[in-house]
């Protein structure tokens, strides 16, 4: 057995969502300036996943004050704290780099919507007409 599949096995989290290219998340990761350590949040567009395993990395783009914004977030990395899916998006692409020469409602995705379940009501018997019903 390869010693350093088995030493990535364990370092690969347990807590990751489903990601998609064309899904809206919210990440959050910790930012440590200077002795002082916050969360800061970044909140697009899945346009891209790269690699595998312990190497596995997302690519987010948001537009902020005009000007389009991408960050490559490591899926393993202990300073991504969390991953919120907010919606998921129905794109047929892997990768979503046409997204950045789109401008405004055209970079948005289409929303990927479940189907749910329909339950079906239970056939009940029409009531009996009076004339029908016989009287002995």
């Amino acid at each position: 057995m390869n010693p350093t599949l088995t030493h990535d096995h364990y370092q690969i989290r347990k807590n990751i969502p489903k990601l998609r290219a064309g899904d809206r998340v919210r990440v959050h990761q910790e930012i440590k300036e200077g002795a002082k350590e916050r969360v800061q949040v970044f909140e697009g567009t899945v346009i891209a996943k790269k690699g595998g395993g312990i190497g596995e990395s997302f690519t987010v783009r948001k537009i902020s004050y005009g000007i389009g914004v991408e960050r490559v977030f490591p899926l393993s990395s202990p300073l991504v704290k969390k991953i919120e899916v907010k919606r998921k998006g129905e794109v047929r692409r892997a990768k979503l780099y046409y997204l950045r020469e789109r401008l405004g409602k055209a970079q948005q995705v289409r929303e990927k919507l479940e189907e749910r379940p329909v339950k079906e009501a239970p056939m009940e018997t029409p009531p009996a007409k009076e004339s029908e019903i016989k009287e002995e």
